[in-house]
């Protein structure tokens, strides 16, 4: 600051030696004492003010020296406490690293000293072991007293049941595997087993033939040029083979209403003898209006039987359309009413709604009037049909899971289906003599109780399932698989019987004690 402080000075001193210098040499001299003075103090003033510029340029060229000093301490300041933070943090990093590998070094010596400590009590166990079974392999010798050969023929008998378990345990892991390709399998089995029998089930089920007085009625019935027979098809929706079937007619339809429309109107038709096209449709009308009636009356009688009260009058209409379908040679609309009233008995005994399970027991089967007209099965179609038309919640579930389709989810469900398969399968529904019914039973009960460790065998829903108690000192898990593949391979190879029939082994341990 000093010396920026006489440097103005001097440059000051300079300015006036030089301002005055050149006015000496540039003016002429002063004439008088009073100009001289002017001039001095006019070169003075000026030095002043060039002394204040100069101490006022070096005051700001120092300050601006102190603040760029300033700045570059204040940075390196800063750099030197980032420096040392980042020091501090990598020496906690450090200690930190420090511990957890000592407490890992110490993790780890205690499991090495705990596993030698284990595989120290494994060999002494293992010492034991071998001299236990050294021991007691002495005194068994001592106490079985058995020869070589009858060692050897004991020997074979464990390795040989040892084999057998082996191989049921093989056959279980097989039969496993199978089962996850058995859906599959089953529907092309299904599938095989429909295509040879289903032509003369088709034919049964899907065809009506009407009697005719001579076989001149035939060319009355085709008409000039096919006109007749193509009104009647027509008109009813069915198919009418004229073929050289001796006086008759074959009604051919998969639907039975529109079936039994076109025999009714072709009956009465080749009654009157007045066959022509817009006679034909007076008699389709006529008839349809017959059947449609009695499908009316025919619910309404089966609503009436189960006095269910009040049912909406397209389902009254569809539970009577019924009366004109069979399933497994039963008549559809006999089997609900059958199921309805075996429904309300079981939901009495359990103390439920009757009422509500004769409801849903009786329209279990209504998706069959119209499943040929809407995709899904009959369960299906019925539950959805149903709440269409206002039944309860639980009802149309009940009529969903019937088949197992769906779910069950309360006692209702369970309870629909057993009468169902109650209704089913009792005998005679099905067109099965009871003789041969009551035979096969007896059949199936022999053979069960003809293999050893049987205590007791049970046939059961109708001749499909054969339950076999056997008993548990003698027959252990692996042999009671065993066991059952034997019976159905039996029964397979000595009996006839329709479907499938289930071989269930029931193996019981009961645990016995008396309080005295």
């Amino acid at each position: 600051m000093t010396i920026t402080v006489g440097l103005a000075a001097a440059l000051a001193a300079a300015a006036v030696f030089f301002f005055v210098g050149r006015s000496s040499k540039a003016d002429p001299v002063p004439e008088s004492e009073a100009e001289r003075q002017r001039i001095l103090a006019a070169a003075k003033a000026e030095a002043d003010a060039v002394k204040r510029q100069a101490v006022l340029d070096g005051k700001e060229s120092a300050q601006k020296s102190r603040a760029d000093v300033d700045a570059e301490l204040r940075a390196r300041r800063q750099e030197l406490e980032r420096q040392a933070a980042e020091l501090g943090a990598k020496t906690q990093a450090l200690d930190k690293r420090d511990r957890e590998m000592a407490t890992a070094n110490g993790e780890l010596a205690r499991q090495e000293r705990q596993l030698q400590e284990r595989e120290a009590a494994a060999e002494a166990a293992a010492r034991t072991a071998a001299s236990q079974a050294a021991e007691a392999k002495v005194r068994l010798e001592k106490i079985a007293g058995l020869t070589a050969s009858e060692a050897k023929k004991t020997l074979e008998g464990e390795v040989r049941e040892e084999v057998r378990q082996a191989f049921a345990s093989e056959a279980k892991k097989i039969e496993d595997q199978a089962k996850e390709q058995a859906d599959d399998r089953a529907r092309m089995i299904l599938g095989a087993a429909i295509q040879r029998h289903a032509s003369e089930y088709v034919a049964e089920r899907t065809v009506s033939v009407v009697p005719l007085p001579s076989d001149d009625m035939k060319g009355r019935i085709i008409g000039r040029e096919g006109r007749n027979i193509r009104a009647l098809e027509a008109a009813t929706g069915i198919d009418l083979i004229i073929d050289d079937t001796p006086e008759a007619v074959v009604i051919s339809c998969f639907n039975p209403v529109r079936r039994e429309i076109a025999r009714l109107a072709l009956t009465r038709l080749i009654a009157d003898g007045r066959i022509h096209p817009t006679r034909i449709e007076e008699m389709v009308t006529k008839a349809t209006d017959e059947v449609e009636q009695q499908c009316k009356e025919a619910g309404e009688q089966a609503v009436f039987d189960l006095g269910l009260g009040r049912l909406h009058p397209e389902l009254v209409r569809l539970l009577g359309k019924l009366k004109f379908r069979a399933t497994n040679a039963q008549n559809a609309l006999q089997h609900s009413i059958e199921v309805g009233v075996l429904a309300g008995a079981i939901a009495g005994e359990l103390g439920l709604p009757v009422k509500t399970a004769r409801r849903a027991g009786l329209l279990h089967d209504i998706g069959k009037a119209v499943d040929q007209e809407v995709e899904g099965s009959h369960a299906e179609v019925g539950a959805a049909m149903a709440k269409k038309f206002g039944e309860a919640a639980n009802v149309c579930h009940a009529i969903e899971a019937h088949h197992a389709a769906v779910a069950a989810v309360d006692a209702l469900d369970h309870i629909v289906d057993a009468a169902n398969v109650l209704s089913g399968q009792r005998p005679g529904a099905r067109r099965e003599m009871l003789e041969s019914y009551v035979q096969r039973l007896g059949d199936l009960e022999k053979i069960a109780v003809s293999f050893a460790g049987v205590q007791r065998a049970f046939a059961i829903q109708a001749g499909r399932e054969v339950r076999v108690l056997v008993e548990n000192s003698q027959v252990t898990d692996e042999q009671a698989r065993r066991l059952s593949k034997d019976i159905a391979r039996k029964v397979e190879a000595e009996l006839s019987y329709p479907g499938q029939v289930r071989v269930s082994v029931i193996r019981e341990t009961r645990a016995t004690d008396y309080a005295k």
